[in-house]
């Protein structure tokens, strides 16, 4: 070795380094780092970007970690989208409304909350599936974070009708009454699911069922025999790429889309948030496919 340092080695921490991250628990899972960690390689920012297990009860002293570290910003994910909102100084109306933020700017001294889930998942979603949103009934399985987010983003879409199905009843009503008023909506327990599923146009799985390792899991058990042929399963897991959920509604005649093109238009809209610069998406997408081992 004569010292060079690799294009793909990663990126060379300096004084000038900003910091960078995603916070959750569990956190190990997250690809994340390898992906924005090459988005900073690609464009030349002089920052680096890890993962950090923080618990509830850590909120707080993160946030305020965070403030005095001169961090970046952060990204946010299961189970403290909503409970982060509690420790931020602004939060952005779209995040206000959804309820939930997974991306924080920090500026000055102020920590500032984005939701970028529900743009990154709705433009996936339409690329990578082909769907109109306009017209259609969705039923979306879930009520925590990340189905916020998605929610409100689909409910700018014009859809005919949007059905919320949660073990617990309570947290899909109350979902469901911070829609726009405008929106047909309906809140409903998993025994409502197979009817509901019979309608739909597109079924979305919000929940971490099926996210490895436990790969056999189904969200709030649902067959996907009681989906019509040729509707839309779409799942925001993406690791696996291909959930249990996906392959089995697959076999039963519907259209698929997973995961991996709303964790990385998220991530893009996060990067764009914290440096002004356009994303490198195709890299940022090769990365976490090669990284997943697909």
């Amino acid at each position: 070795m004569n010292g060079t340092i690799r294009a793909d080695a990663g990126p060379v921490i300096d004084s000038h380094t900003v910091l960078y991250g995603v916070i959750g628990d569990p956190i190990r899972h997250s690809k994340s780092p390898v992906m924005l960690n090459r988005a900073f390689r690609e464009t030349g920012v002089n920052a680096v970007y890890a993962a950090f297990h923080v618990a509830p009860d850590r909120l707080a002293a993160f946030a305020e970690g965070a403030r005095a570290m001169g961090m970046g910003g952060f990204n946010v994910t299961i189970p403290h989208k909503t409970a982060i909102m509690a420790f931020l100084d602004e939060i952005d109306p779209t995040a206000e409304a959804a309820g939930a933020v997974n991306t924080v700017v920090r500026r000055e001294d102020k920590l500032i909350g984005f939701n970028t889930d529900g743009p990154g998942y709705v433009r996936s979603l339409k690329e990578e599936a082909g769907v109109e949103l306009a017209g259609r009934r969705i039923v979306v399985l879930g009520a925590g974070g990340a189905a916020r987010g998605i929610l409100h983003a689909l409910a700018q879409e014009e859809p005919a009708h949007i059905a919320i199905v949660n073990r617990t009843a309570a947290r899909a009503e109350a979902l469901a009454q911070s829609l726009p008023a405008d929106v047909p909506k309906a809140a409903l327990g998993p025994d409502d699911l197979r009817e509901a599923c019979a309608d739909a146009d597109i079924v979305i799985n919000t929940t971490s069922a099926g996210m490895s390792p436990n790969t056999d899991e189904l969200p709030l058990g649902i067959d996907a025999a009681w989906m019509k042929p040729g509707a839309v399963a779409s799942d925001i897991v993406y690791n696996p790429m291909r959930t249990r959920f996906l392959m089995e509604a697959e076999r039963a005649g519907c259209r698929t889309h997973g995961g991996l093109g709303m964790f990385i238009y998220q991530g893009a809209y996060a990067f764009e948030y914290w440096t002004g610069q356009a994303a490198p998406v195709a890299a940022m997408r090769e990365t976490v496919i090669r990284a997943l081992g697909q």
